[in-house]
């Protein structure tokens, strides 16, 4: 239970993260406050979106599945079985793949680096690490 309680707290962050980004890159979040970093380069390139799509945008369904699934898991009916736990490394293992890839574009091919991105990619991170722990877990007994 503790793994999808961690999981959905990280998911929250996640998900408030990926919606100052995407408010952002459609125009309605002003300024993008970056400090140090190159959030604007970054934001601003052509990888900043994928499919036609702003990745920010990836970002807020991915951390809103994350969250919706970990807080499923945690219903009473739900806590015994494993496929929310399943279901939270499946979809956190995509996000970190896809993480991957957005981080080396930044490092390699941008040649900038985005503060925020950097923190959602720690936060997918973590939340991959926990539902990874959390397969490794037996399932709690729910006897009638």
């Amino acid at each position: 239970m503790r793994h999808r309680q961690a999981i959905a707290l990280l998911a929250l962050v996640g998900l408030f993260v990926a919606l100052y980004l995407w408010l952002h890159q459609i125009g309605v979040g002003g300024e993008l406050k970056c400090g140090t970093g190159a959030c604007d380069t970054v934001q601003a390139s052509r990888w900043a979106r994928f499919v036609g799509i702003p990745v920010a945008a990836y970002g807020v369904v991915g951390y809103a599945a994350l969250l919706t699934a970990a807080l499923v898991g945690l219903q009473p009916a739900w806590l015994g079985r494993r496929g929310p736990i399943v279901l939270l490394a499946a979809l956190a293992t995509g996000g970190v793949l896809f993480t991957g890839w957005l981080t080396y574009l930044e490092l390699f091919v941008i040649y900038a680096i985005c503060r925020w991105c950097v923190g959602s990619a720690v936060i997918i991170t973590l939340i991959w690490l926990v539902s990874l722990h959390g397969l490794r877990t037996p399932a709690p007994r729910t006897d009638p």
